[in-house]
């Protein structure tokens, strides 16, 4: 019901023929820009607030720029960036080795011909949305991020999905190098190690060219053919604990994505022998090339996709296990030491990860993608039971609706239970997103009451004092659009009783690895737990939990257990549920309310491949996140004794 944000959309092309190949094909030297606009706008809906594109020519002569990028903010960013992209589609003059200009190409009608060279026509092109989940906004937030050098191969690009949870050490790990990073964000810190790591590959390249009696761009050249990224990343990433899609190009033309060890953040590619393609949703690849959904793979944890400057593609391992990444206080870094990386085109098997996001299936991701449909249709069937009991059994008097519109899967797969069992079930459309609440209204009384009518209803098809009204959601986190809206307008249809049906478990702790729930105090869950507490006089409870987070946060992070899940121990979720609906109930709503929540069990069921449940349960599954859970307990305890 609350828009939850979540940390991004990634899109990766790289185009392995020569570019009069695709202008020959499809009619334009643009194809791979094109297609990359096609892959941004299917994933608009992983971010909002910013956007950007960058590309990398591989045949750019000395003076002349081969990388180029755009960012913007706001909703029309990936329209704006397009627009300059194209606007800068300008025949260039190619220099010769002196600077001389060569001049521009006219076509046979008098205009300028497509342009042989133009700022987004490379062979490497890069997108990336943006919502931010860490409170820090601006242009210098938005992706793609860019390391300039005079050396070709030392220019870095990096975008991503991602949110790290051990950014302080990092940072102080790179500070003890000598180094001396000018934004303390976890964006600039990845572009800063990876970019000193490549540094140091190229260097290494450039002495045996040197010992090789190469000079001047033979030195170069040789640079380009040799640079081995596999091993920045394998030097880089062992040191970040934290969820992550992290894609990047290089001046010379080394193109690659990594994904965290434990595949919490998602990601998939699409190969043949024209293009690579990779993104954030399955679905996005297959619209925007027409594949069926075994043509496209996702890409196994741990491991990344690499197509060097000659178009060589393979799979790397990047991690030497699947335990936890190494400190960046460790004398060594692991090193994978398997021969050969498995070849694109051999069956990679399933993620081994073992933490992928649960909630990419049950919110994030789009609905349209095969597998997701049909796990959200089994959130749903699977509350049969729970609301049947909420309802008495009287589904003949008993109007079903869903909240717009990530919830409506769900409810077809709740529809259908109930038909299984030969139910003539009644469905309506109740709640309809009206307007978005505009933050220019400041005064309270006056927000408040245009809150209350973010949503309409439809009035006339629920019978005032005989019909229960089921409405289903795809999570109730916060329960602030609850209290504010849907309770209020749902309310004035006068139902017998109201039953709120979450697809997903009760959402009890925070998330660290890109998605914006990061604060205990915000979730209607543990808000509720803590107020059971104090009605039961056990607030000495939430002051032990207190001091034993205290004494976790002593230890390192690999050390560390959860205290925070005593509090939960002492109540059902029946008890939890209870106490939520008195702290919703809005001021003069008498209806009676029942919360229904997906279990746990349920969960899991339904989404077998993704077990990663740690907002539901608090098993996170890297120390970061344990760590932070302490640490925004004890922060939580202090907010509390003021």
């Amino acid at each position: 019901m609350e828009q939850l944000k979540h940390e991004c959309g990634v899109a990766m092309i790289r185009l392995l023929k020569p570019l009069d190949y695709y202008e020959k094909k499809y009619g334009t030297r643009l194809y791979g820009l094109n297609k990359l606009y096609l892959m941004m706008e299917k994933q608009h809906n992983r971010g909002q607030e910013g956007a950007g594109i960058a590309s990398v020519q591989l045949n750019a002569v000395p003076g002349q720029e081969y990388m180029f990028r755009e960012k913007a903010e706001g909703k029309d960013a990936i329209t704006e960036i397009f627009a300059r992209a194209l606007a800068s589609s300008e025949p260039i003059a190619p220099l010769s080795p002196r600077g001389e200009g060569g001049g521009v190409s006219v076509s046979a009608q008098g205009g300028a011909a497509e342009p042989a060279v133009c700022h987004f026509n490379g062979e490497l092109l890069m997108g990336h949305l943006r919502y931010s989940t860490t409170g820090k906004s601006g242009l210098t937030y938005v992706h793609p991020f860019l390391r300039r050098n005079n050396w070709r191969a030392k220019n870095l690009c990096l975008c991503g999905n991602f949110n790290m949870t051990n950014i302080d050490e990092v940072f102080d790990h790179l500070t003890a190098q000598g180094q001396y990073p000018r934004i303390y964000s976890d964006s600039y810190i990845i572009l800063e190690l990876m970019g000193h790591r490549l540094d140091r590959e190229v260097e290494r390249n450039y002495v045996k060219a040197k010992a090789e009696g190469l000079t001047g761009m033979g030195i170069t050249d040789y640079i380009d053919r040799h640079v081995d990224i596999s091993k920045v990343l394998k030097s880089t990433m062992p040191q970040f604990d934290g969820g992550y899609v992290i894609c990047g190009m290089t001046g010379s033309g080394e193109f690659f994505s990594v994904r965290d060890p434990w595949g919490i953040r998602p990601a998939f590619y699409y190969q043949d022998d024209e293009i690579v393609a990779l993104a954030s949703e399955r679905p996005v690849l297959q619209t925007t090339f027409d594949l069926p959904v075994e043509a496209v793979r996702e890409l196994p944890a741990g491991q990344a996709l690499i197509v060097n400057r000659s178009g060589e593609i393979s799979l790397t391992p990047i991690f030497s296990s699947m335990k936890e990444p190494a400190s960046p206080h460790s004398q060594g870094l692991p090193v994978c030491e398997s021969p050969l990386p498995q070849q694109v085109g051999a069956e990679v098997g399933a993620v081994t990860g073992g933490a992928a996001c649960s909630f990419e299936r049950i919110y994030f991701s789009r609905g349209n993608d095969a597998d997701i449909y049909r796990e959200r249709q089994r959130l749903g069937e699977q509350l049969v039971p729970a609301v049947t009991a909420a309802i008495n059994g009287e589904v003949e008097n008993t109007v079903f609706s869903f909240i717009p519109n990530t919830a409506e899967v769900a409810y077809y797969g709740l529809l259908h239970g109930f038909m299984k069992q030969g139910h003539d079930v009644r469905i309506e459309k109740i709640a309809w997103k009206d307007i978005k609440l505009r933050t220019f209204i400041t005064e309270g009384n006056q927000r408040n009451d245009l809150a209350a009518h973010v949503y309409d209803i439809t009035y006339g098809v629920v019978r005032p004092g005989e019909d229960n009204l089921v409405v289903i959601d795809d999570s109730i986190v916060r329960g602030t659009t609850l209290k504010e809206s849907i309770i209020k307008i749902l309310d004035r249809l006068h139902p017998k009783k109201i039953v709120l049906v979450s697809s997903a478990p009760q959402v009890r702790y925070p998330d660290f690895y890109g998605i914006d729930m990061a604060h205990l105090e915000e979730f209607i869950a543990f808000r509720a737990c803590i107020e059971l507490l104090k009605d039961k006089g056990m607030g000495s409870l939430i002051e032990d939990v207190c001091r034993q987070c205290e004494q976790e946060l002593e230890k390192p992070a690999s050390e560390q257990q959860l205290p925070v899940k005593r509090l939960y121990e002492p109540f059902s979720v029946r008890q939890l549920d209870e106490k939520m609906v008195e702290m919703l109930r809005p001021e003069g709503v008498t209806t009676p309310i029942e919360l229904v929540y997906q279990s746990v069990e349920g969960l899991h069921t339904a989404c077998p491949h993704h077990p990663g449940d740690w907002y539901f349960t608090g098993n996170y599954p890297t120390p970061g996140g344990t760590k932070l859970c302490n640490k925004a307990f004890v922060n939580f305890c202090k907010v509390l004794k003021k």
